[in-house]
């Protein structure tokens, strides 16, 4: 654990905040600027959330403003730095790492502020940041140490081997990956995902997070990926890649997994699993899990598509539902073709609201586990919110930043 920051420190810190509720988000983009100078560190990171869709420098905007707000409460900040040691060890950042990132914020915060950001802002900044730093890099060294000490466990990049594909709907495959090198795989906790090294040819290093779609197992992971292909947004650079050129055979390398969104696999609570898209991947290996290893919990599994044709693995939730025998599905179209039948390929017509969660769950009891694309999130969770569902049994995950899903920070899972 960190020395304490001191009494000045966190007074000049907290002046900041008007600086940064006006200029956060320029202060971020710049810090990346000068990061991703040099092509090293550019690598280290998704850079579909810089350049492709620019949600990170807001993502990182906000963390930094709320981590001023919080300089002297910084235990309401546990969830989020959890997050992000789960992030940085599914991309392999190490300590070494550290010195870059904040040559680059201090300087930005220099670049942007000029004269306002004064000798003593700026040594104010570099020890809030080497207290944030130590803080990750003392958790992130425990993952990296349970990682490895555990069966079937490694740090780095690991090579695997694509043994099946499947066509679960017309956007959606999955593939099944083992080890190339025939050994053991790491139990996950169900809701985690892998990280991955793409190297491509005319794009360059990728790294990209895809959830497990499969209960926990010692020998294989099973990832379902979304073709990422929607008007007016950039194409899925690795998705289309993975949906094009991965077949039984590609080498693939993986990260351990990672992730604090994951099922409490303890308790005999009722759990409520709720996905809209292709956010229903870690909700299969939660649903996997259940219906393996406690099939009498009393669990809810409700999921939303657009229609029949891009719902995927509709019939294996079925199959786990009837294995359960204590699991009730619900399936919502928001927009159903004239193929798709009520009361048998989905119950209800339009989109999955708090105000049907709480009418048809045990609100009072259970436990929510969400996954979906950011309104979905938005509205499920702050409309528990309203329903009083207290916030330790909301828990969800997002593909992305959690830039502006809520104001302040809160247990992201």
């Amino acid at each position: 654990m960190p020395a304490p920051l001191s009494p000045a420190t966190i007074s000049l810190i907290k002046a900041t905040v008007p600086a940064l509720e006006a200029h956060g988000l320029t202060i971020t983009k710049r810090m990346y600027e000068r990061l991703f100078a040099d092509p090293a560190m550019r690598d280290l990171f998704n850079q579909s959330h810089h350049g492709e869709t620019g949600s990170q420098p807001k993502a990182l905007a906000q963390a930094v403003l709320a981590y001023a707000r919080n300089i002297d409460n910084l235990s309401v900040l546990a969830g989020a730095v959890e997050r992000i040691a789960q992030k940085h060890v599914a991309l392999n950042i190490l300590p070494e790492h550290y010195p870059f990132v904040a040559d680059a914020l201090l300087g930005a915060i220099g670049d942007v502020l000029g004269e306002a950001a004064t000798p003593e802002i700026a040594t104010a900044w570099g020890e809030a940041y080497w207290f944030l730093a130590e803080l990750l890099i003392g958790r992130e060294a425990a993952i990296y140490r349970d990682h490895a000490g555990k069966p079937g466990g490694w740090n780095g990049w690991r090579d695997f081997v694509v043994e099946s594909v499947a066509l679960e709907s017309e956007t959606i495959r999955s593939f099944v990956l083992v080890p190339a090198d025939g050994g053991p795989v790491l139990r996950h906790r169900p809701g985690q995902y892998l990280g991955f090294l793409l190297d491509l040819p005319g794009r360059g290093v990728l790294k990209r997070n895809y959830s497990i779609s499969c209960a926990p197992s010692d020998r294989a992971y099973r990832i379902t990926v979304k073709r990422e292909v929607a008007p007016g947004r950039p194409a899925g650079i690795a998705s289309n890649w993975l949906h094009d050129h991965a077949r039984p055979g590609t080498v693939l390398k993986v990260a351990a997994p990672a992730g604090d969104f994951a099922l409490d696999g303890q308790s005999d609570e009722p759990v409520v699993l709720v996905s809209g898209g292709v956010g229903l991947t870690p909700m299969m290996s939660m649903l996997e899990t259940i219906a393996t290893a406690s099939p009498d919990r009393p669990t809810w599994y409700v999921h939303g598509a657009l229609f029949g044709r891009v719902h995927a693995l509709r019939d294996h939730a079925r199959t786990l539902a009837t294995r359960a025998g204590n699991t009730k599905l619900a399936t919502f179209y928001a927009a159903p073709e004239p193929a798709d039948r009520h009361g048998e390929d989905y119950d209800v017509q339009g989109l999955i609201t708090a105000d049907w969660l709480v009418q048809n769950t045990p609100h009072d009891r259970a436990t929510y586990y969400l996954c979906g694309p950011k309104p979905f999130l938005r509205d499920l969770v702050t409309g528990l919110a309203r329903h009083g569902v207290p916030t330790e049994r909301v828990k969800f995950e997002f593909f992305g930043p959690a830039d502006d899903l809520v104001e302040e920070p809160r247990q992201a899972a």
